[in-house]
């Protein structure tokens, strides 16, 4: 039973910590929303002035999707764990997860490490 909030379960047979979550979820949403929003606005617009001050906030969406994030990671096991595996690597995004695995490892056409079965 869905209820106005987005809750998909009756919110009084939710823990205080699945609440949280669910507020960090869904303000992650909105803030990616908004610069993609942002984002076409700049592009769409032909005032110059105007399209920079688009893309400041933008910018500043980005900086408050990375601190929910953030706050997911410290807060969630599974978060932290996918989010060590994934960013900031140099391997192709499909080959993080094999290597992650203890697959082998060996260098594609471009100079990337990947795993290999």
């Amino acid at each position: 039973m869905a209820n106005s909030m987005g809750y998909h379960e009756p919110m009084e047979e939710l823990s205080r910590e699945c609440r949280h979550f669910h507020q960090a979820l869904t303000s992650l949403q909105e803030e990616l929303e908004a610069i993609d929003w942002y984002r076409q606005r700049a592009e769409a617009c032909a005032d110059e002035a105007l399209a920079e001050v688009l893309l400041h906030n933008m910018r500043e969406e980005i900086e408050h999707a990375a601190m929910v994030l953030e706050w997911l990671r410290r807060n969630s096991r599974d978060f932290d764990a996918q989010l060590k595996t994934y960013l900031f690597t140099e391997a192709p995004i499909t080959g993080v997860e094999e290597i992650a695995m203890g697959g082998t490892q060996e260098q594609d056409g471009e100079g990337f490490t990947v795993g290999k079965p």
